[in-house]
This record gives structure tokens, C-alpha cells and sequence, in this order.
């Protein structure tokens, strides 16, 4: 099974966003010593928590400090920005990088309404122009305008040997048949999303069309995992991600992922218990063997080329002792 790893660059409780950071570079010359196959990271903004604002950044330094794993945004959110300065951007990684760097493509907001007006004025209309950006993304990565447009007397220079691969990134059939329609890569997002992802990759494939990129549909599947020695610790370290999740979803700007015991302490009422539940239903927590099975059963039902993993836990330690559980498990 190939894996990779997705990173949301967590702050954690009495850590600074300079220490996520550097945990991030980390992680991801962890991941590609014990063989995953890339290292995507995400695009927020306006969380305290989180310091994936500039995922373009952050990856300059992640590809300085790695040799071979492949690299990527997962997802830059293309409405806040115009097609040709993203090209220009991933086009230097993947000259400084060669045949290593993904383009995902994501369109949500990616935090508040007034950070999204701040980033880019009027959102929702951005997002309704998300087709051209695409289209028109794709034939800057590509350089392959047609002749007769005003844009094909631009590059979005340097252009490198190989280019940048270009995944949309979703969680509905809008997101895929965009995909297939665009003959890009797909990544679903399933630990985020409350429809039939199944059918949804499903419909991906059905519909690929060959369009100057990849010659096949390619579909990764991203699932929340956290893998202890035993399952009682890996259901102890979820208890601290999903009461940081319980303060995100109500508004409150929490400074870092709770302590264990922070999280033991708290009084969860019956509203948030019954949230909790619902959380569990989409992630995979368990011992080594518990979550190798899931990991299969799930690509399995997907028919995926690979899964993406994304794991937040209290402490950077015990995040990367999940993915090296999970990566001597399998391999």
C-alpha cells in the first residue's frame, strides 16, 4: 500500500508556531526515511492553532531539507488567488525540485468569511469563476495556451523540466467530476466529509478524461488515523484532538491542541459527547494491527491508489511514533 502524509502544521499547547514548523520539516524527513510516498501540507488561515498559512512557503523549506519524497500543497485554495502567480510559484519549487512537487487544488474559504475578504475580496464570487481558474491554471503548468487567447503570449516562468502534478483536492461530486472533466489527479478528502465518498471516486473514475496530464485516473484517499502500541493509548491521544475540534467548530480560537490531561478534565456535555461519536465514525484509531486493517478495508471499498494520512496529537513524539507504527505494520 503506498501512504502519504498530510500535515495542518499544528500548534500545540505551550508551543510556538516557529516549534510547528520546524516539527513539520520533521515530520517529513521522518516520513521519507521510513518510505511514504509524499508530504502534503495544507492552506488555513486566522487559526491560532495552525500555521499552514503559506503552505508555498513552508515547502521551500520542507524540499531544502528532504532529497526525495515528493511535496505538495494539499490544497493551495485557488480562489484567493490568480491562476498565473501560482503557476509562476510552483513552477520555481519544481525547478529547485525536480519531478518531486504536487499542485492540490482546493476551493474552500480555508477560515473566516472576514479572512476570506481579506485575502481576496469577494469569495463566493471567486469561487464561481473556479472552472476558468482552473482551465486556466492548467494551461500555464502546461504551457500550452492556445494561440488565438491573450494569456498564450505569457509563461509563467521558470518553466521546469518537469512540471508541477495537478490534484483537485474535495469532498463532494463537484469536486470530481471537476477532476475528471480537467484530466487532473483526484485526492478525496475522507476524513472531512459526510457523503458517499465511494460513489463520489467512483464517479471520478467513470468519467476521466485524458487531457494532457496523467494518461489514467489516480485517486488518493485522506483519512484521519492515530496509531498507539495499544488502543487504549491511541483512544487517550484522539480524546485531545477532538476537544480542540469541539472549541474550533464553536468559535473559539484555541492557542495549541489540548494536553491529555486537559482533555481528562474537561466536562464534555451531552451535545459534545454525541459529536465525539460522530467524529469517530470517520477516523481510525487504534493499535498497529486495529488500524492496518481499517487502512486496508477502506482502500479496499475505494479502490484507491493510495491513502493520505493525516494524525494530530498532543505531543510531535507520539505523532510520529503513529506514522512509524503504521508504516513497520504494513511495510
Amino acid at each position: 500500500m503506498k501512504l502519504s502524509i498530510l500535515d495542518q502544521a499544528p500548534v500545540l499547547s505551550g508551543k510556538t508556531a516557529q516549534e510547528a514548523l520546524l516539527e513539520s520539516m520533521k515530520l517529513a524527513q521522518f516520513g521519507e526515511k521510513l518510505g511514504y510516498t509524499r508530504y502534503w501540507i495544507a492552506e488555513h488561515h486566522d487559526f491560532p492553532g495552525l500555521a499552514s498559512s503559506a503552505p508555498e512557503v513552508v515547502l521551500g523549506y520542507i524540499g531544502a531539507n528532504t532529497e526525495k519524497i515528493r511535496i505538495g500543497a494539499g490544497a493551495i485554495l485557488l480562489p484567493h488567488y490568480k491562476p498565473y502567480k501560482v503557476a509562476e510559484t510552483f513552477n520555481v519549487l519544481a525547478t529547485l525540485f525536480p519531478n518531486r512537487i504536487d499542485l492540490g487544488i482546493g476551493r474552500a474559504p480555508g477560515g473566516s468569511a472576514e479572512a476570506s475578504i481579506a485575502l481576496s475580496g469577494n469569495f463566493l464570487e471567486n469561487v464561481r469563476n473556479m472552472p476558468e481558474s482552473i482551465k486556466d491554471l492548467l494551461h500555464f503548468l502546461y504551457n500550452n495556451y492556445p494561440s488565438d487567447q491573450m494569456f498564450s503570449k505569457i509563461t509563467a516562468h521558470p518553466l521546469p523540466i518537469v512540471p508541477p502534478v495537478p490534484w483537485i483536492l474535495g469532498t463532494s461530486e463537484k469536486s470530481a467530476i471537476q477532476a475528471a472533466n480537467y484530466g487532473t489527479a483526484y485526492a478525496f478528502g475522507h476524513f472531512m466529509s459526510e457523503k458517499d465518498g465511494m460513489e463520489i471516486v467512483n464517479t471520478y473514475r467513470n468519467a476521466f478524461r485524458k487531457s494532457g496530464g496523467i494518461q489514467k485516473p489516480e485517486a488518493i484517499v485522506t483519512v484521519s488515523v492515530i496509531c498507539a502500541e495499544t488502543t487504549e493509548q491511541a483512544e487517550e491521544l484522539a480524546l485531545s484532538w477532538f476537544l480542540s475540534k469541539i472549541k474550533i467548530d464553536t468559535g473559539e480560537k484555541t492557542k495549541g491542541i489540548p494536553t491529555i490531561e486537559e482533555a481528562r478534565n474537561y466536562s464534555f456535555t451531552s451535545d459534545e459527547k454525541d459529536r465525539i461519536k460522530e467524529m469517530r465514525k470517520k477516523m481510525i484509531i487504534g493499535n498497529p494491527k486495529e488500524v492496518k486493517e481499517q487502512l486496508v478495508d477502506l482502500q479496499s471499498a475505494y479502490n484507491a491508489d493510495e491513502m493520505m494520512i493525516i494524525t494530530i496529537t498532543n505531543s510531535y513524539e507520539s505523532r510520529k511514533k503513529s506514522y512509524q507504527l503504521i508504516a513497520k505494520e504494513l511495510w
